[in-house]
């Protein structure tokens, strides 16, 4: 694989979780691969005091305790490091950010970078604005004819709603260009999200099923079996429907619903998708009440471990309405999906964390075998995990061996473990090198950011709008409210469980 040019990554909000957790070890295992550049810097800007030293040693501890049992090799880690940098200043002080332009300057001229810069901005999402013009003023975002380019990275949430969402990117395309903004969700990294693309659009065997002809309905859940933990008072402004659908679990859907694009480049695939999510069928006050649950989990007791409910959660008001479970219908109105329903649900203290989309396909027109189903729905489902144990799992009926035609669900199934010889990369390995290349086909734009809030904020709306609207109780460690099986017309469907319940006598959880 051809290596990216030499450049200078500048990480805003250095001294943070993120980029100890999550960016600086993905850069790690990319320079262990040679894919970064030959020459290369990452240089940590926060307002925290640390020196070059201190601040290398603090990502170094990032790096061991990220690999659990992997304990790094010592001269390995130590070349990495030699390329790691730190300056802090106030980020909200214009004035400092000449330091940081001084900075880049002298590491420009060290690693032969030309002048290329990508900003990773891992800060609270009021600061994405004061940044990039902070970096204006400095004309730290201008790319010269000599092809030298420079990039920004954000993270989610990218808005707050609809309204925010348009004048978040009004006031960044005052500074970049479109080309120039990465809006990073690190679902659309994981490997078998990506997957999903070969997996449709190289196999003839599927695309010609992947219409409303033949499937019935899709189903995505995004689990979690963790609850807000320490991070109460974010996750009440929030709420799983901003936190989990209108990012990851849209972006998932706009993959497996979206058409060919006409080539594999990144603006033919985000074409695509965006014609995807401008296609969901919007979301009126009575289709709320009717297709949208909400819960919110209580107390609980999981394996003999009391667990808290989410109002007893720190930093969480003891009134709060804010849903920790959310579950909805939609449809997409176009030529491939007409009238075929898209089922989304994700929560907190759930009882296990898996992320998978359920393909499930109709039943034979004639049930030839209905006297003896007795362990076979008779509907095929097609299913991919994203994580866990990521991989792709289709399940059929087969006849059990012996006298008369009693069928079994059976399934086929790959798992990428099995890939013994095979590298899995994490989700930011994949999205930081596709920035270095300048490739963007999986990072969000603006229309698709856009076309997801102008779904989600109606709900939001009617919510708001109409407080009296039920937010039903779960006990943590079980599937959610009972509620949200509800959303299913045919009483004889229901969501898909991986796991059961983690609550009560002789309940486990097994993948």
């Amino acid at each position: 694989m051809e290596r990216p040019a030499n450049s200078i990554l500048t990480i805003f909000g250095a001294s943070g979780d993120l980029t100890k957790r999550k960016l600086i070890p993905a850069l790690f295992d990319l320079f262990q691969q040679k894919l970064l550049p030959e020459k290369f810097a990452v240089l940590g800007v926060s307002r925290t005091e640390y020196s070059d030293e201190s601040f290398r040693e603090k990502m170094a501890s990032g790096v061991k305790e990220s690999r659990d049992q992997e304990t790094p090799q010592s001269e390995t880690m130590s070349n990495f490091l030699k390329h790691v940098y730190y300056e802090s200043i106030e980020t909200e002080n214009t004035d400092e950010y000449i330091r940081i332009k001084k900075r880049l300057e002298n590491l420009y001229r060290e690693y032969q970078a030309g002048g290329n810069t990508i900003y990773y901005l891992a800060l609270p999402p009021d600061m994405y604005e004061k940044v990039s013009l902070n970096l204006k003023q400095q004309g730290l975002q201008q790319q010269n004819e000599s092809g030298n380019w420079k990039r920004i990275i954000i993270e989610k949430p990218f808005g707050y709603d609809l309204t925010s969402a348009i004048a978040l990117n009004h006031k960044l395309h005052e500074v970049f260009q479109e080309d120039q903004i990465y809006r990073i969700d690190h679902y659309l990294g994981k490997e078998t999200v990506q997957n999903v693309l070969a997996f449709r659009f190289a196999n003839g065997i599927f695309e010609p099923l992947w219409n409303r002809n033949y499937i019935h309905h899709v189903e995505v859940t995004g689990a979690e079996d963790n609850g807000v933990e320490n991070r109460g008072r974010y996750y009440d402004k929030s709420g799983a429907l901003r936190d989990m659908v209108q990012s990851h679990l849209l972006q998932i859907v706009g993959l497996i619903a979206m058409e060919s694009p006409p080539s594999f480049n990144p603006t033919a695939v985000r074409n695509e998708t965006v014609k995807v999510f401008q296609s969901i069928c919007q979301m009126t006050p009575e289709k709320v009440l009717h297709n949208v649950v909400r819960g919110q989990y209580m107390a609980s007791e999981i394996r003999g471990e009391k667990i808290p409910g989410y109002r007893e959660e720190k930093n969480v008001p003891s009134d709060s309405r804010t849903e920790t479970f959310v579950a909805l219908k939609f449809y997409i109105d176009n030529w491939r999906w007409g009238g075929v329903p898209f089922f989304i649900r994700t929560g907190k203290r759930l009882p296990t964390r898996v992320t998978e989309v359920v393909i499930h396909f109709k039943r034979t027109p004639h049930r030839l075998f209905r006297s003896q189903y007795t362990s076979y729905s008779s509907g095929n489902k097609l299913i991919i995990r994203i994580q866990p144990d990521e991989g792709i799992l289709l399940n059929f009926g087969m006849k059990l061996p012996g006298a008369g035609f009693e069928l079994k669900e059976v399934s086929m199934d790959f798992h990428y473990s099995d890939l013994a010889d095979i590298y899995l990369p994490d989700a930011y390995e994949r999205l930081l090198l596709d920035c270095m290349m300048g490739d963007n086909t999986l990072y969000a734009r603006a229309d698709a950011v856009e076309a997801c809030w102008k779904f989600i904020t109606p709900i939001l709306d009617t919510w708001k709008e109409n407080p009296e609207q039920k937010i039903y109780g779960y006990p943590a460690g079980t599937w959610g409210p009972r509620e949200a099986s509800d959303l299913f017309e045919d009483k004889n469907e229901d969501w898909r469980y991986p796991c059961k319940n983690l609550t009560g006598q002789g309940e486990y959880c097994e993948l």
